[in-house]
């Protein structure tokens, strides 16, 4: 049996080499090679001598390496689409991986084979290293984003402490318990005092004592980093801790502008209140009649972007947190590129320890963080609860961003999530999937690992979770339900939930009107469950489809009842008349200006 840490590996190779999988697949089917390169993917070509041939793999590999890893494909070429970039390559693999291990410094392993499927392409497979490589000549490079960018002397310290261990929020401070505020300890035992669990005990501590359980002492009296940051500070000579900015519109004049320095207990939670603030709220009913409240931005999703910024940035950096509110978008920029390890295609979920180890643990005690991929993948979770896009994450070499999309949310997802199972609802791989296939008929474990971040085995067993009979949402397409790649797509009863959410479920008007008046001329009559049925839509839908077609004189009620479901429909004065085999209305062509899309809004 594989230890731990060999299993991991296992599962980080497994990841890395099926987004090569999916990426030859659909350049062989005629994409083009440099839409899929990414922070852990990059395609090369063959130079015209093997040597020029090495030194470049070494050079890649180097770059992989210094970040987190990744694949090189040698053997296509990426601006050229379909097959035909599928050029290959005629080097040795065995040759390659000895060359990559003679031209760095140190030695780099790595592992090279030819692809399964298109054995004229050569894989080559780079760990993320725990050391820092050069090549023979002393020039270090890492990957960020697609480039693969040189690192300053700085860069490479900065690389090898993360790498080493080191951690900057434990090390001592220049201040010291004297130098916390009544209020700072007040409040942190205030939030204290509100968990259920052993560290409502800390609130009784006295305050040397509670910073000493907290992890912010470097002896009974002095702070370490950490311990200044979160209750005391500022230290001399620091920055402030966040700059905050309110926008009536994305690119306005800022309304409200508040600084704020340490400590940080202090500033975070009144950097919540200026956010909560400005927070405007959608109501949505559920079909049981309930009536929630959504706002801009998850008060989750904000909440883990600021703790993140703040417990994981590099202080080294000598600039604040910016963050910058408007009722449409939420961004918060922190310094310093993502922790080593960490890149935009593994944040959900990888392992790799924080920056600040000590301060990140001191958050996570007093609520204000979670661990590095937990926060992010609560982020995730609750912008798609709440029918948002995904959060944005750029990174770069000095600064991270964080995007938080608002405007009106997309109540159809808000409302169907809500029915779910609250095991499921409260599953970021769940919702990942269902936002995936709002927009694709179907999907397979090997399309979507990528976008889960997770090797294939694992997302299989994921879709087959939420395809059994206890959950519900998925079905395995007739043809693949035997084999072993198979294929999953919603259920008709999440089709139905979804309603118009589903890009490829939409009904034109076109069709809105032909199955209408075709229905009522067959039957005389139709009503709200009718719709339903047709449509494979929920009540609200069908509501709004006829209030619009009564309103237009399409139709009419010809039925005594006069609310509720059952309440009957038939032609109206508009409805379209039958001349000489065509429909035709009595006051002219009159199109339907109503979709399904359209639709989509409460009352």
């Amino acid at each position: 049996m594989k230890n731990a840490v060999g299993s991991k590996q296992d599962q980080t190779v497994a990841r890395f080499t099926s987004e090569v999988d999916v990426a030859l697949a659909q350049i062989a089917a005629g994409a083009l090679p440099s839409a899929f390169e990414t922070e852990t993917l990059d395609f090369k070509e063959e130079k015209q001598s093997s040597g020029d041939t090495e030194r470049m793999i070494a050079e890649a590999a180097i770059c992989f390496a210094n970040a987190a890893g990744g694949i090189v494909a040698l053997g296509v070429a990426d601006k050229i689409k379909g097959k035909e970039a599928l050029i290959g390559a005629k080097i040795d693999p065995v040759r390659v991986k000895q060359r990559v291990y003679e031209l760095t410094r140190p030695h780099l392993n790595v592992e090279a084979f030819r692809h399964e499927t298109h054995p004229q392409v050569i894989i080559i497979v780079v760990p993320q290293s725990s050391d820092v490589h050069s090549d023979t000549q002393g020039r270090t490079t890492r990957r960020i984003n697609t480039d693969c960018l040189p690192m300053s002397a700085e860069q490479q310290l900065r690389l090898k402490e993360e790498r080493r261990g080191f951690d900057w929020s434990s090390e001592p401070s220049n201040l010291t318990i004297a130098d916390i505020p009544d209020e700072a300890f007040a409040l942190a035992r205030k939030i204290l005092s509100g968990f259920n669990d052993d560290r409502r005990n800390l609130v009784s501590l006295s305050n040397p004592d509670l910073l000493s359980a907290l992890g912010l002492l470097t002896d009974r009296i002095r702070l370490n980093r950490a311990g200044a940051l979160l209750f005391a500070g500022p230290e001399p000579g620091q920055s402030e801790l966040i700059v905050y900015q309110y926008r009536a519109t994305p690119g306005g004049e800022p309304t409200g502008v508040g600084r704020l320095n340490p400590p940080m207990v202090l500033a975070f939670s009144r950097l919540m209140d200026l956010v909560s603030a400005r927070q405007s709220l959608t109501p949505v009913t559920l079909p049981s009649g309930q009536q929630i409240a959504i706002e801009d931005f998850p008060q989750l999703a904000v909440r883990e972007a600021l703790s993140n910024a703040m417990c994981h940035r590099d202080y080294n950096f000598k600039k604040p947190v910016f963050v910058d509110h408007s009722p449409a978008v939420f961004l918060v920029n922190s310094a310093g590129p993502l922790v080593s390890g960490v890149t935009t295609s593994n944040i959900l979920t990888t392992t790799s320890r924080p920056r600040n180890p000590c301060l990140a643990k001191a958050a996570r005690i007093m609520g204000f963080a979670e661990e590095l991929g937990r926060g992010v993948d609560r982020m995730y979770r609750e912008m798609i609860r709440s029918g948002r896009p995904l959060p944005r994450i750029e990174a770069a070499y000095d600064e991270v961003k964080v995007a938080l999309v608002g405007g009106a949310p997309d109540t159809n997802i808000a409302r169907y999530v809500l029915t779910l199972p609250e095991e499921e609802q409260n599953d970021t791989d769940t919702m990942l999937v269902l936002f995936r296939l709002c927009s694709v008929r179907t999907v397979t474990a090997n399309s979507i690992a990528g976008f889960l971040q997770k090797s294939p085995p694992e997302v299989e067993t994921i879709l087959r979770r939420l395809a059994s009979d206890q959950v519900g949402l998925l079905e395995m397409t007739r043809p693949s339900s035997k084999k072993s790649a198979s294929v999953f797509r919603l259920k008709a009863e999440a089709l139905k939930g979804l309603g118009a959410v589903v890009s490829y479920h939409r009904k034109s008007t076109g069709e809105i009107d032909k199955k209408v008046i075709a229905h009522v001329r067959e039957y005389g009559k139709l009503t709200n469950k009718t719709l339903q049925n047709i449509f494979d839509i929920h009540v609200y839908k069908a509501r709004d489809i006829i209030s619009d077609l009564v309103q237009r004189g399409v139709l009419t009620r010809v039925s005594e009842q006069q609310r509720g479901t059952r309440v009957e429909w038939g032609p109206g004065p508009n409805f379209p008349l039958v001349r000489s085999g065509k429909a035709r209305s009595p006051k002219g062509d009159q199109s339907l200006s109503l979709t399904l899309w359209d639709l989509d809004k409460d009352e």
